[in-house]
């Protein structure tokens, strides 16, 4: 499993947030959901801005990213909400959590119509949270195709250029109500060791918790930093 990508809860247009942030691009649309998408690749994650565009639809939906997305919203505003991590075998990740006694969303078909009109596929999967005050755990995904062939086809539509292609996500901050209690359920998801006290690495990047009493148990910050 790898950090696949972080995602930030924004009231903006994908193009108002292309305009605004180097290297991001227009995603495209979910169109079950209601929502739509910023993309912004680097050499070993990306960075997703999602927001609503269809509020009809997204009221509706009991999707469980849409039902934070939802909820931070209109809690927090703006922010970072969540972050997804890849798998190559999501179906025996989901029976893994389920013998863990996890309640899990099942393994869900999803999509995304670029706006250069192609439908992109992948499956995820959530870890059903009783309470959005605490940190989310991360969710799920696995793509319909290979990284390389993915990464390939990016470079063919200019999504990742030279440069972007050179950054890369180190380290990710996260607030949460009792460190040692997450660090422990985040390391049994992941099926991982901690590294510390206050944190554990997923491949090459860092997750390290803090507490931060009064403030949003979400993320804090996403550091960055130019590949070797």
């Amino acid at each position: 499993m790898k950090l696949d990508h972080v995602v930030w809860f924004t009231e903006r247009t994908p193009e108002a947030v292309a305009s605004q942030n180097p290297g991001a691009i227009v995603g495209g649309r979910h169109e079950q959901w209601g929502t739509y998408n910023a993309l912004l690749y680097m050499q070993n994650a990306y960075l997703e801005w999602l927001a609503i565009e269809n509020a009809d639809k997204a009221k509706s939906s009991s999707h469980p990213l849409v039902e934070l997305l939802k909820y931070d919203l209109s809690t927090f505003g703006e922010g970072w909400g969540t972050l997804c991590v890849s798998t190559d075998d999501i179906l025996a990740l989901n029976d893994r959590l389920l013998d863990m006694n996890m309640k899990t969303s099942g393994v869900l078909d999803a999509s995304r119509l670029t706006s250069s009109g192609n439908l992109k596929k992948w499956k995820m999967l959530f870890i059903l949270e009783e309470d959005f005050t605490d940190l989310p755990a991360p969710f799920f995904i696995q793509w319909e195709e290979s990284e390389e062939t993915r990464r390939d086809s990016l470079r063919a539509e200019g999504a990742i250029t030279d440069d972007r292609n050179a950054e890369r996500i180190e380290e990710c901050v996260l607030v949460t109500n009792d460190v040692e209690r997450t660090l422990e359920r985040w390391c049994t998801i992941l099926g991982i060791t901690p590294e510390n006290t206050d944190s554990l690495k997923l491949n090459d990047v860092r997750f390290r918790f803090m507490e931060n009493p009064g403030e949003r148990n979400r993320m804090l910050a996403v550091k960055t930093g130019q590949a070797e």
